[in-house]
């Protein structure tokens, strides 16, 4: 899979928030901006690990952008709302707050998100027309 200039969002594959907003990113993403790995997968550790990020309680987005930077929490899902269609781009203007606060609120979602939102027993199985935007290597 040629993933060359593509940000790379890395997410909790047995989240259903997290598999939920992925859906919501591939259903606003115009122009092919992203491609996906769950932090489960082998190609999620892999990517975490070259950035040296502690993925042991898989809490957070990754947004990773061909640069090799990579943002999370809170910076990672603004930066990714910045590339969406329609109106989604303006959220980007929250990145004015300071971190410790965006950050704060992402960690309680986060900390509640398979309370509110659920759990699956493993990561979901694309369709094949999907399947074509989940990385499963890097080249």
């Amino acid at each position: 899979m040629n993933i060359e200039g593509k940000k790379i969002v890395l997410f909790d594959g047995v989240c259903n928030l997290c598999n939920g907003a992925v859906n919501f990113i591939i259903r606003h993403d115009k122009n092919d901006v992203f491609r996906y790995a769950s932090l489960q997968s082998d190609i999620g550790r892999t990517l975490a690990e070259e950035f040296n990020i502690d993925t042991s309680k898989l809490d957070t987005i990754l947004l990773i952008e061909p640069k090799k930077n990579y943002y999370h929490k809170s910076t990672a899902a603004l930066h990714i709302a910045r590339q969406l269609s329609g109106g989604y781009p303006l959220i980007f203007v929250f990145l004015i707050l300071p971190k410790f606060l965006r950050d704060s609120v992402y960690d309680f979602i986060a900390k509640n998100r398979y309370k509110w939102f659920g759990k699956r027993e493993s990561c979901v199985i694309p369709t094949p027309k999907l399947k074509a935007l989940f990385i499963d290597q890097i080249g």
